[in-house]
């Protein structure tokens, strides 16, 4: 996983989004990422975010994440914000996936502002016992495949 961080960029995102009230440019998502028994797992902290909005791709070994998180006007009339702290835009994340995953059977979940990405291990990833014969006799040597 390739990250950047940029401050200024940041901080003039943050202006932009505080002043023009959204974001030029999606911002990043908290995550933890994980290893459970054959799965990678991946969650990404969403709270508030359209459910209709997240889209979730994996192409070229590369999964993607995108959501929207949109401001929401209180009742009739203009709503004035007395505070704005929460990020309000759009959300992307990408994460290079290695080559031991099984990019057909990715499955998402999306539960109490926490989005689920699991990914499986694929077959030809996992190890396994090998049969390696001797002089006649076999005997089982642990090994894994490549």
């Amino acid at each position: 996983m390739t990250l950047a961080f940029d401050p200024f960029f940041r901080d003039l995102n943050r202006l932009a989004t505080e002043v023009l009230g959204s974001s030029r440019a999606p911002q990043a998502m908290a995550m933890d990422a994980y290893r459970d028994g054959e799965n990678y797992v991946v969650e990404f902290d969403l709270p508030g975010i359209d459910p209709d909005s997240l889209q979730v791709d994996a192409e070229n070994n590369t999964l993607t994440v995108r959501a929207e998180r949109r401001a929401r006007p209180a009742g009739e009339g203009e709503v004035s914000y007395l505070m704005t702290e929460r990020p309000r835009g759009a959300f992307s994340r990408q994460l290079s996936l290695g080559t031991g995953l099984d990019l057909e059977h990715i499955s998402a979940d999306y539960t109490d502002g926490v989005l689920t990405v699991t990914l499986p291990v694929a077959e030809r990833a996992k190890p396994r016992r090998i049969e390696v014969g001797h002089g006649g006799g076999r005997r089982v040597i642990e090994g894994s495949s490549g």
